[in-house]
Protein backbone atom coordinates (compact mmCIF):
# COMPACT_ATOMS: atom_id res chain seq x y z
CA UNK A 1 0.00 0.00 0.00
CA UNK A 2 1.04 3.77 -0.85
CA UNK A 3 1.88 5.34 2.56
CA UNK A 4 2.67 8.75 0.84
CA UNK A 5 -0.06 10.78 2.15
CA UNK A 6 0.50 9.88 5.70
CA UNK A 7 4.39 10.36 5.78
CA UNK A 8 3.31 13.67 4.14
CA UNK A 9 1.07 14.45 6.79
CA UNK A 10 3.27 13.01 9.70
CA UNK A 11 6.19 15.29 8.30
CA UNK A 12 3.69 18.42 8.02
CA UNK A 13 3.16 17.85 11.72
CA UNK A 14 -0.95 17.77 10.50
CA UNK A 15 -2.29 15.31 13.32
CA UNK A 16 -6.00 16.22 12.75
CA UNK A 17 -6.35 15.43 9.13
CA UNK A 18 -3.90 12.28 10.12
CA UNK A 19 -6.02 11.37 12.36
CA UNK A 20 -9.07 11.08 10.05
CA UNK A 21 -7.24 9.53 7.77
CA UNK A 22 -6.17 6.31 9.93
CA UNK A 23 -9.78 6.16 10.84
CA UNK A 24 -10.84 5.09 7.57
CA UNK A 25 -7.72 2.48 6.93
CA UNK A 26 -7.91 -1.26 7.66
CA UNK A 27 -6.40 -2.28 10.92
CA UNK A 28 -3.47 -4.38 9.26
CA UNK A 29 -2.82 -1.38 7.14
CA UNK A 30 -2.09 0.45 9.92
CA UNK A 31 0.42 -1.90 11.51
CA UNK A 32 1.82 -1.78 8.24
CA UNK A 33 2.82 1.57 8.44
CA UNK A 34 3.45 1.69 11.65
CA UNK A 35 5.97 -0.89 11.73
CA UNK A 36 7.93 1.46 8.95
CA UNK A 37 8.12 3.89 11.59
CA UNK A 38 10.89 4.64 14.48
CA UNK A 39 9.39 3.62 17.65
CA UNK A 40 8.61 7.30 19.29
CA UNK A 41 6.95 8.36 15.82
CA UNK A 42 4.69 5.16 16.69
CA UNK A 43 3.79 5.57 19.79
CA UNK A 44 2.94 9.17 18.81
CA UNK A 45 0.70 8.00 16.26
CA UNK A 46 -0.67 5.25 17.98
CA UNK A 47 -2.01 7.23 20.37
CA UNK A 48 -4.30 8.97 17.77
CA UNK A 49 -6.21 6.01 17.18
CA UNK A 50 -9.50 5.16 19.09
CA UNK A 51 -8.97 2.79 21.93
CA UNK A 52 -10.93 -0.03 20.31
CA UNK A 53 -9.00 0.37 16.86
CA UNK A 54 -5.41 0.21 18.56
CA UNK A 55 -6.26 -2.74 20.08
CA UNK A 56 -6.55 -3.96 16.86
CA UNK A 57 -3.76 -2.54 15.46
CA UNK A 58 -1.35 -3.67 18.53
CA UNK A 59 -1.94 -7.20 17.71
CA UNK A 60 -0.99 -6.51 14.25
CA UNK A 61 2.25 -5.31 14.58
CA UNK A 62 5.51 -6.80 14.54
CA UNK A 63 6.80 -8.22 17.99
CA UNK A 64 9.68 -5.40 17.96
CA UNK A 65 7.07 -2.47 17.87
CA UNK A 66 5.10 -4.48 20.56
CA UNK A 67 7.84 -4.47 23.25
CA UNK A 68 8.66 -0.75 22.48
CA UNK A 69 5.42 0.21 22.72
CA UNK A 70 4.70 -1.65 26.33
CA UNK A 71 8.44 -0.07 27.47
CA UNK A 72 7.13 3.33 26.26
CA UNK A 73 3.48 3.71 27.74
CA UNK A 74 2.43 3.92 31.06
CA UNK A 75 0.85 1.51 33.25
CA UNK A 76 -2.45 2.69 32.87
CA UNK A 77 -2.05 3.04 28.96
CA UNK A 78 -0.54 -0.53 28.86
CA UNK A 79 -3.46 -2.00 31.38
CA UNK A 80 -6.30 -0.51 28.97
CA UNK A 81 -4.32 -1.68 25.70
CA UNK A 82 -4.22 -5.34 26.92
CA UNK A 83 -7.63 -5.29 28.27
CA UNK A 84 -8.22 -4.84 24.75
CA UNK A 85 -7.21 -7.55 23.22
CA UNK A 86 -8.11 -10.86 22.78
CA UNK A 87 -6.95 -13.75 25.23
CA UNK A 88 -5.27 -15.97 22.25
CA UNK A 89 -3.30 -12.36 21.29
CA UNK A 90 -2.52 -11.47 24.92
CA UNK A 91 -0.74 -14.73 25.08
CA UNK A 92 1.28 -14.40 21.95
CA UNK A 93 2.16 -10.99 23.24
CA UNK A 94 3.22 -12.29 26.54
CA UNK A 95 5.25 -15.59 24.94
CA UNK A 96 7.38 -12.49 22.73
CA UNK A 97 8.15 -10.11 25.74
CA UNK A 98 11.02 -10.01 27.86
CA UNK A 99 10.51 -10.91 31.60
CA UNK A 100 10.02 -6.81 32.63
CA UNK A 101 7.53 -6.60 30.14
CA UNK A 102 5.95 -9.51 30.96
CA UNK A 103 5.76 -8.76 34.69
CA UNK A 104 4.59 -5.08 34.18
CA UNK A 105 1.50 -6.36 32.08
CA UNK A 106 0.54 -8.90 34.66
CA UNK A 107 1.12 -6.58 37.51
CA UNK A 108 -2.20 -4.86 36.36
CA UNK A 109 -4.01 -8.39 35.28
CA UNK A 110 -6.53 -9.60 37.68
CA UNK A 111 -5.70 -12.93 39.50
CA UNK A 112 -8.56 -15.03 37.90
CA UNK A 113 -6.81 -13.17 34.54
CA UNK A 114 -3.14 -14.43 35.92
CA UNK A 115 -3.84 -18.02 36.66
CA UNK A 116 -5.29 -18.41 33.24
CA UNK A 117 -2.19 -16.32 31.45
CA UNK A 118 -0.05 -18.70 33.56
CA UNK A 119 -1.75 -21.65 32.39
CA UNK A 120 -1.29 -21.22 29.09
CA UNK A 121 1.99 -20.55 29.06
CA UNK A 122 2.92 -23.52 30.54
CA UNK A 123 1.43 -25.16 27.37
CA UNK A 124 3.68 -26.88 25.16
CA UNK A 125 5.44 -24.73 22.76
CA UNK A 126 3.79 -24.96 19.38
CA UNK A 127 1.04 -26.67 20.61
CA UNK A 128 -2.78 -26.79 20.65
CA UNK A 129 -3.31 -25.52 24.36
CA UNK A 130 -0.41 -22.29 23.25
CA UNK A 131 -2.80 -21.72 20.50
CA UNK A 132 -6.03 -21.56 21.84
CA UNK A 133 -8.36 -18.77 23.24
CA UNK A 134 -10.73 -19.41 25.73
CA UNK A 135 -13.29 -16.55 24.35
CA UNK A 136 -15.96 -19.16 23.07
CA UNK A 137 -19.65 -19.47 23.70
CA UNK A 138 -20.50 -22.69 25.47
CA UNK A 139 -23.86 -23.99 26.13
CA UNK A 140 -25.21 -26.70 28.33
CA UNK A 141 -27.03 -29.27 25.94
CA UNK A 142 -30.50 -29.09 28.32
CA UNK A 143 -30.92 -25.46 27.35
CA UNK A 144 -33.61 -24.28 24.97
CA UNK A 145 -32.69 -22.62 21.74
CA UNK A 146 -34.45 -19.28 23.30
CA UNK A 147 -31.82 -19.62 26.52
CA UNK A 148 -29.18 -20.46 23.93
CA UNK A 149 -29.76 -16.93 21.96
CA UNK A 150 -30.21 -14.98 25.33
CA UNK A 151 -26.44 -16.64 26.38
CA UNK A 152 -24.90 -15.98 23.21
CA UNK A 153 -26.40 -12.22 23.17
CA UNK A 154 -25.24 -11.34 26.52
CA UNK A 155 -21.77 -13.01 26.32
CA UNK A 156 -21.14 -12.73 22.22
CA UNK A 157 -20.05 -9.25 22.50
CA UNK A 158 -16.47 -10.45 24.03
CA UNK A 159 -16.23 -13.35 22.05
CA UNK A 160 -13.73 -14.66 19.20
CA UNK A 161 -16.76 -16.33 17.16
CA UNK A 162 -20.48 -16.67 17.64
CA UNK A 163 -21.10 -18.74 14.40
CA UNK A 164 -20.13 -21.93 16.24
CA UNK A 165 -20.82 -22.83 19.44
CA UNK A 166 -19.92 -25.69 21.79
CA UNK A 167 -22.14 -28.11 24.14
CA UNK A 168 -21.36 -29.49 27.50
CA UNK A 169 -22.62 -31.37 29.83
CA UNK A 170 -22.56 -30.30 33.82
CA UNK A 171 -19.23 -31.70 34.12
CA UNK A 172 -17.82 -29.43 30.92
CA UNK A 173 -17.33 -32.53 28.82
CA UNK A 174 -17.82 -31.80 25.24
CA UNK A 175 -20.86 -33.79 23.58
CA UNK A 176 -21.40 -31.72 20.57
CA UNK A 177 -21.24 -28.42 18.42
CA UNK A 178 -24.14 -26.02 17.36
CA UNK A 179 -24.05 -23.77 14.22
CA UNK A 180 -25.60 -20.30 14.80
CA UNK A 181 -27.95 -21.13 11.80
CA UNK A 182 -29.40 -23.70 13.35
CA UNK A 183 -30.57 -21.72 16.52
CA UNK A 184 -32.06 -18.96 14.18
CA UNK A 185 -34.05 -21.30 12.34
CA UNK A 186 -35.29 -23.74 15.36
CA UNK A 187 -37.82 -23.77 17.14
CA UNK A 188 -37.58 -21.60 20.51
CA UNK A 189 -38.82 -24.49 23.08
CA UNK A 190 -36.12 -26.89 20.49
CA UNK A 191 -33.48 -28.86 22.81
CA UNK A 192 -30.17 -28.67 21.91
CA UNK A 193 -29.08 -32.19 22.42
CA UNK A 194 -31.57 -32.78 20.02
CA UNK A 195 -29.77 -29.80 17.39
CA UNK A 196 -26.14 -30.51 18.23
CA UNK A 197 -23.84 -32.38 16.04
CA UNK A 198 -22.33 -35.29 17.97
CA UNK A 199 -19.67 -36.00 15.24
CA UNK A 200 -17.38 -33.92 16.15
CA UNK A 201 -13.44 -32.84 15.38
CA UNK A 202 -11.15 -31.67 17.95
CA UNK A 203 -7.68 -31.78 19.16
CA UNK A 204 -6.12 -32.03 23.07
CA UNK A 205 -4.11 -29.34 24.16
CA UNK A 206 -0.60 -31.65 23.65
CA UNK A 207 -1.58 -31.72 19.56
CA UNK A 208 1.14 -30.49 17.60
CA UNK A 209 0.30 -27.05 15.76
CA UNK A 210 1.45 -28.62 12.60
CA UNK A 211 -0.97 -31.33 12.98
CA UNK A 212 -4.13 -29.17 14.04
CA UNK A 213 -3.35 -27.00 10.71
CA UNK A 214 -3.28 -30.55 9.17
CA UNK A 215 -7.15 -31.06 10.41
CA UNK A 216 -8.16 -27.02 9.32
CA UNK A 217 -6.85 -28.01 5.73
CA UNK A 218 -8.43 -31.35 5.40
CA UNK A 219 -12.08 -30.80 6.95
CA UNK A 220 -12.18 -26.95 5.68
CA UNK A 221 -13.23 -26.27 9.17
CA UNK A 222 -13.21 -22.05 10.98
CA UNK A 223 -13.01 -23.33 14.24
CA UNK A 224 -12.27 -26.45 16.44
CA UNK A 225 -12.76 -27.23 20.11
CA UNK A 226 -9.55 -28.38 22.36
CA UNK A 227 -9.73 -30.43 24.93
CA UNK A 228 -7.98 -32.03 27.91
CA UNK A 229 -6.94 -35.40 28.39
CA UNK A 230 -10.81 -35.79 30.21
CA UNK A 231 -12.61 -34.65 27.02
CA UNK A 232 -13.35 -31.53 29.39
CA UNK A 233 -13.44 -27.95 26.63
CA UNK A 234 -10.90 -25.81 27.41
CA UNK A 235 -10.64 -23.54 24.26
CA UNK A 236 -11.16 -23.14 21.17
CA UNK A 237 -8.49 -22.37 17.83
CA UNK A 238 -9.47 -20.09 15.06
CA UNK A 239 -8.49 -20.17 11.60
CA UNK A 240 -6.68 -17.03 12.04
CA UNK A 241 -4.60 -18.55 14.48
CA UNK A 242 -4.28 -21.22 11.72
CA UNK A 243 -3.35 -19.04 9.09
CA UNK A 244 0.26 -17.56 11.18
CA UNK A 245 0.78 -21.16 11.88
CA UNK A 246 1.01 -22.47 8.44
CA UNK A 247 2.92 -19.44 7.48
CA UNK A 248 5.45 -20.20 10.46
CA UNK A 249 5.75 -23.97 9.23
CA UNK A 250 6.23 -22.51 5.53
CA UNK A 251 9.16 -20.15 6.63
CA UNK A 252 10.61 -22.93 8.52
CA UNK A 253 10.52 -25.50 5.67
CA UNK A 254 12.24 -22.93 3.71
CA UNK A 255 14.83 -22.50 5.55
CA UNK A 256 15.67 -25.93 6.41
CA UNK A 257 15.76 -26.74 2.16
CA UNK A 258 18.44 -24.11 2.55
CA UNK A 259 20.73 -25.19 5.21
CA UNK A 260 19.16 -22.98 7.75
CA UNK A 261 18.91 -23.22 11.69
CA UNK A 262 14.88 -21.71 11.32
CA UNK A 263 14.37 -18.19 13.16
CA UNK A 264 11.19 -16.34 14.16
CA UNK A 265 13.09 -13.32 14.12
CA UNK A 266 12.76 -10.75 11.31
CA UNK A 267 15.83 -10.65 8.47
CA UNK A 268 16.15 -6.97 8.79
CA UNK A 269 16.00 -6.98 12.74
CA UNK A 270 18.10 -9.82 13.64
CA UNK A 271 21.88 -8.86 14.04
CA UNK A 272 24.55 -10.09 11.90
CA UNK A 273 26.24 -12.69 14.87
CA UNK A 274 22.46 -14.08 14.88
CA UNK A 275 22.36 -14.40 11.31
CA UNK A 276 25.71 -16.04 11.20
CA UNK A 277 25.28 -18.67 13.79
CA UNK A 278 22.00 -19.64 12.25
CA UNK A 279 24.02 -20.43 9.11
CA UNK A 280 27.24 -21.29 10.33
CA UNK A 281 26.13 -25.44 11.77
CA UNK A 282 24.83 -26.23 8.10
CA UNK A 283 27.78 -24.66 6.22
CA UNK A 284 30.34 -26.79 8.78
CA UNK A 285 28.64 -30.23 7.90
CA UNK A 286 28.12 -30.04 4.27
CA UNK A 287 32.14 -28.25 3.73
CA UNK A 288 33.17 -31.44 5.90
CA UNK A 289 30.25 -33.94 3.78
CA UNK A 290 32.43 -32.32 1.07
CA UNK A 291 35.79 -33.09 1.77
CA UNK A 292 34.79 -36.58 0.75
CA UNK A 293 35.11 -35.44 -2.87
CA UNK A 294 38.24 -33.82 -2.47
CA UNK A 295 38.98 -37.26 -1.47
CA UNK A 296 38.53 -38.98 -4.87
CA UNK A 297 39.55 -36.47 -6.61
CA UNK A 298 42.94 -36.70 -4.87
CA UNK A 299 42.57 -40.87 -5.07
CA UNK A 300 42.45 -40.57 -9.48
CA UNK A 301 45.08 -37.53 -9.64
CA UNK A 302 46.93 -39.74 -12.02
CA UNK A 303 43.68 -40.58 -14.15
CA UNK A 304 43.09 -36.91 -13.99
CA UNK A 305 46.76 -35.70 -15.50
CA UNK A 306 46.81 -38.76 -18.08
CA UNK A 307 43.43 -37.59 -19.71
CA UNK A 308 43.05 -34.12 -18.37
CA UNK A 309 39.48 -33.78 -20.77
CA UNK A 310 38.04 -35.89 -17.99
CA UNK A 311 38.35 -32.28 -15.59
CA UNK A 312 36.84 -30.26 -17.89
CA UNK A 313 33.22 -32.21 -17.45
CA UNK A 314 33.49 -32.62 -13.51
CA UNK A 315 31.68 -29.21 -12.71
CA UNK A 316 28.83 -30.03 -15.58
CA UNK A 317 28.00 -33.32 -14.34
CA UNK A 318 27.78 -32.40 -10.33
CA UNK A 319 25.80 -29.69 -11.07
CA UNK A 320 23.41 -31.27 -13.06
CA UNK A 321 23.09 -34.26 -10.37
CA UNK A 322 22.59 -31.44 -7.84
CA UNK A 323 19.95 -29.93 -9.60
CA UNK A 324 17.95 -33.13 -10.64
CA UNK A 325 18.47 -34.40 -7.13
CA UNK A 326 16.94 -31.37 -6.01
CA UNK A 327 14.01 -31.28 -8.13
CA UNK A 328 12.56 -34.55 -6.49
CA UNK A 329 13.70 -33.42 -3.13
CA UNK A 330 11.29 -30.20 -3.37
CA UNK A 331 8.14 -32.01 -4.71
CA UNK A 332 8.29 -35.29 -2.61
CA UNK A 333 8.97 -32.47 0.75
CA UNK A 334 5.94 -30.24 -0.57
CA UNK A 335 4.10 -33.62 -1.13
CA UNK A 336 4.51 -34.95 2.38
CA UNK A 337 3.70 -31.17 3.96
CA UNK A 338 0.20 -31.33 1.92
CA UNK A 339 0.10 -35.09 3.08
CA UNK A 340 -0.44 -36.53 -0.47
CA UNK A 341 2.53 -38.69 0.02
CA UNK A 342 3.12 -41.62 2.85
CA UNK A 343 5.80 -43.93 3.80
CA UNK A 344 3.94 -46.52 2.49
CA UNK A 345 4.00 -45.02 -0.84
CA UNK A 346 7.54 -45.26 -0.95
CA UNK A 347 8.20 -47.74 -3.68
CA UNK A 348 5.68 -45.93 -5.76
CA UNK A 349 7.82 -43.03 -5.63
CA UNK A 350 10.81 -44.44 -6.29
CA UNK A 351 9.14 -46.11 -9.43
CA UNK A 352 7.79 -42.87 -10.48
CA UNK A 353 11.49 -41.33 -10.01
CA UNK A 354 12.98 -44.23 -11.88
CA UNK A 355 10.52 -43.62 -14.81
CA UNK A 356 11.27 -39.74 -14.57
CA UNK A 357 15.20 -40.40 -14.27
CA UNK A 358 15.21 -42.77 -17.72
CA UNK A 359 13.44 -40.06 -19.51
CA UNK A 360 14.90 -36.92 -18.44
CA UNK A 361 18.96 -39.06 -18.03
CA UNK A 362 18.45 -40.28 -21.61
CA UNK A 363 17.56 -37.19 -23.22
CA UNK A 364 20.58 -35.11 -21.42
CA UNK A 365 22.94 -37.48 -21.98
CA UNK A 366 21.54 -38.13 -25.95
CA UNK A 367 22.36 -34.02 -26.28
CA UNK A 368 25.66 -34.08 -24.59
CA UNK A 369 26.94 -36.93 -26.75
CA UNK A 370 26.14 -35.03 -29.30
CA UNK A 371 27.76 -32.09 -27.76
CA UNK A 372 30.90 -33.63 -26.78
CA UNK A 373 31.66 -36.22 -29.73
CA UNK A 374 29.98 -33.93 -33.07
CA UNK A 375 30.60 -30.61 -32.17
CA UNK A 376 33.78 -30.53 -29.53
CA UNK A 377 35.55 -33.29 -31.46
CA UNK A 378 36.30 -34.96 -28.10
CA UNK A 379 37.18 -39.32 -28.40
CA UNK A 380 34.25 -41.19 -28.49
CA UNK A 381 35.74 -42.58 -25.56
CA UNK A 382 35.46 -39.64 -23.85
CA UNK A 383 31.85 -38.92 -24.72
CA UNK A 384 31.03 -41.67 -23.53
CA UNK A 385 32.43 -42.02 -20.54
CA UNK A 386 30.83 -38.50 -19.54
CA UNK A 387 27.16 -39.35 -21.37
CA UNK A 388 27.11 -42.25 -19.85
CA UNK A 389 28.30 -40.73 -16.14
CA UNK A 390 25.69 -38.20 -16.71
CA UNK A 391 22.46 -40.99 -17.06
CA UNK A 392 23.66 -43.13 -13.90
CA UNK A 393 24.51 -39.33 -12.00
CA UNK A 394 20.71 -38.72 -13.03
CA UNK A 395 19.25 -41.94 -12.10
CA UNK A 396 20.74 -41.55 -8.56
CA UNK A 397 19.88 -38.01 -7.79
CA UNK A 398 16.42 -38.43 -8.50
CA UNK A 399 15.98 -41.55 -6.60
CA UNK A 400 17.94 -40.28 -3.81
CA UNK A 401 16.02 -36.85 -4.08
CA UNK A 402 12.48 -39.29 -3.93
CA UNK A 403 13.65 -41.19 -0.75
CA UNK A 404 15.23 -39.31 1.39
CA UNK A 405 12.61 -36.97 2.54
CA UNK A 406 10.69 -39.78 2.88
CA UNK A 407 12.32 -41.80 5.49
CA UNK A 408 13.40 -38.61 7.24
CA UNK A 409 9.92 -38.53 7.98
CA UNK A 410 9.24 -41.69 9.08
CA UNK A 411 12.12 -41.15 11.13
CA UNK A 412 10.49 -38.08 12.99
CA UNK A 413 13.00 -35.71 11.62
CA UNK A 414 11.44 -32.74 9.05
CA UNK A 415 11.80 -34.15 5.28
CA UNK A 416 13.22 -30.08 4.59
CA UNK A 417 16.52 -31.23 5.77
CA UNK A 418 17.05 -33.39 2.89
CA UNK A 419 16.77 -30.85 0.42
CA UNK A 420 19.20 -29.37 -1.94
CA UNK A 421 22.71 -28.39 0.36
CA UNK A 422 22.07 -31.84 1.43
CA UNK A 423 21.31 -33.93 -1.81
CA UNK A 424 23.85 -32.24 -3.54
CA UNK A 425 26.57 -32.81 -1.28
CA UNK A 426 25.43 -36.34 -1.52
CA UNK A 427 24.80 -36.97 -5.03
CA UNK A 428 28.40 -35.10 -5.72
CA UNK A 429 30.49 -37.55 -4.23
CA UNK A 430 28.64 -40.73 -5.64
CA UNK A 431 28.79 -38.84 -8.96
CA UNK A 432 32.47 -38.68 -8.79
CA UNK A 433 32.81 -42.23 -7.85
CA UNK A 434 30.55 -42.99 -11.02
CA UNK A 435 32.77 -40.68 -13.62
CA UNK A 436 36.04 -42.08 -12.40
CA UNK A 437 34.83 -46.06 -12.00
CA UNK A 438 33.12 -45.76 -15.94
CA UNK A 439 36.68 -43.83 -17.27
CA UNK A 440 38.54 -46.65 -15.81
CA UNK A 441 36.61 -49.48 -17.57
CA UNK A 442 36.35 -47.73 -20.78
CA UNK A 443 39.63 -45.56 -21.12
CA UNK A 444 41.34 -48.29 -19.25
CA UNK A 445 43.00 -46.15 -16.54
Amino acid sequence: MDFELLEELLENRDFFQLKKELSSMQVADIAEFLDELESKMTLLIFRLLPKEKAADVFSYLSSDQQQQICVLVNDQELSQLVDELDFDDKIDLLEEMPANVVKKILKNATETERKLINQFLNYPERSAGSLMTIEFVDLKKEMTVQEALDRIRNLGFNKETIYTCYAINGKRILEGIVELKDLVLSPKDEKIENLMQRDIIFVGTNDDQEEVADLFKKYDLLSVPVVDQEKRLVGIITIDDIVDVIEQENTEDFHRMAALEPSDEAYLSANIFTLARKRIVWLLVLMISATFTGLILSKYEDALQSVVALTFFIPMLMDTGGNAGSQASTLVIRSLTLGEIEFKDLWKVICKEVGVSILVGFTLSVLNFIRIYFLQGYSLGIALTVTITLFCTVMLAKISGGILPIVAKKLKLDPAIMASPLITTIVDTFALMIYFGVASWILGL
